[in-house]
């Protein structure tokens, strides 16, 4: 996989771009052309459609207000802030809020950092990246042993869904996950006293 300077500067930079880009179109504009939008539909007589709008439009505001205020929550507990550190730090590593950066372009990181990201947040799966299919958008991991222990399928099924929810909020390019499970080793031999004999029960002390 391909890697790219992601110093906390550069970061910082590339954020910083995005976000003048994002600007030009100031609230009271975008405001103003939901409304024209919402009075269009309104207008069409299709009742059904209109309420359908003014539901999405609450659910993004709600989306968005979440957002904010995680945001806001964040920097005010100067989490991940520290001498020479990444002043995104805390903000990249939160799940809502990194959607809403990957969801507008906003996100400094690559696709590898991101997706190296969303394993980390589920790292008691110990998945590792093994290949990404560009055409497809498959990630294949890999990992040493199913989450039972036992090597049956429920282990990997919780480990994908972990994954899978971690990689929408960091790497939405993802669209479907496989994960190896490394094979077992050799069953462990029990030794007795000799052909026929029963195992030996260890003493308690």
């Amino acid at each position: 996989m391909t890697s790219t300077d992601t110093t906390p500067a550069t970061n910082t930079a590339k954020t910083a771009r995005a976000v003048n880009a994002a600007n030009r179109v100031s609230a009271e504009q975008a405001g103003r052309r939901v409304e024209e939008v919402l009075d269009r539909l309104a207008a069409g007589g299709d009742r059904a459609a209109a309420e359908a709008a003014e539901e999405l439009v609450r659910s993004l505001m709600d989306f968005y207000g979440s957002g904010l205020a995680r945001i806001v929550r964040l920097l005010s507990a100067g989490a991940g802030r520290r001498p020479g550190g990444d002043p995104l730090a805390a903000l990249l590593g939160d799940e809502l809020v990194a959607s809403l950066l990957v969801l507008h372009d906003l996100h400094p990181e690559d696709r590898d950092a991101r997706i190296a990201r969303a394993l980390d947040s589920v790292r008691e799966h110990a998945l590792e990246v093994a290949d990404f299919d560009e055409a497809t958008g498959t990630l294949e991991l890999r990992t040493g042993a199913a989450d039972s222990g036992c090597g049956c399928a429920a282990g990997a099924g919780s480990a994908r869904q972990a994954a899978e929810d971690a990689l929408a909020c960091f790497a939405p390019e993802v669209r479907a996950v496989d994960i190896r499970t490394a094979p077992a080793g050799p069953p462990l031999l029990q030794i007795g006293k000799g052909p026929g004999s029963a195992p030996t029960a260890a003493r308690t002390p």
